[in-house]
């Protein structure tokens, strides 16, 4: 069986604390979090992956995401690699951005780097997730 969007983010507990960035035409919200406690509902609009954190809530509509592609970046300040996993929707445009969070500038925790990498040998550079069937 193909894995699904719903895998995938239960997969990413394993990446530790992300800077998870979500995207509009008009504005960016970025919060500081762990992917920890998913519940899922399934609406009128479609099936929701969703997280309630002390500062945040966090919903994701998973039959919008239709491919997911990992990154290696570079810091816009200063000299070090960023890691980032990036949720496209259906016009290929980035609806939600994980990235790993750092302590110090470039200073990632312990086994981090190596939980996104093995994410990515097992996914892919990009995948295409299967259809989530229910909740």
């Amino acid at each position: 069986m193909a894995a699904t969007l719903k895998d995938f983010l239960e997969a990413c507990e394993s990446l530790g604390l992300l800077r998870i960035i979500v995207t509009s035409s008009a504005a960016v919200l970025e919060v500081r979090g762990n992917i920890t406690k998913l519940f899922y509902a399934e609406l009128p609009k479609g099936k929701y992956a969703n997280m309630h954190q002390e500062d945040y809530e966090f919903h994701l509509n998973m039959d919008k995401i239709t491919q997911v592609k990992f990154e290696v970046g570079e810091a816009k300040r200063g000299n070090f690699p960023t890691y980032a996993i990036r949720f496209l929707d259906e016009q290929s445009e980035s609806a939600l951005s994980l990235f790993l969070q750092w302590g110090k500038p470039g200073e990632y925790a312990p086994g981090q780097v190596e939980a996104w990498q093995a994410l990515r040998e097992q996914y892919g550079e990009v995948w295409q997730p299967a259809p989530v069937e229910a909740i």
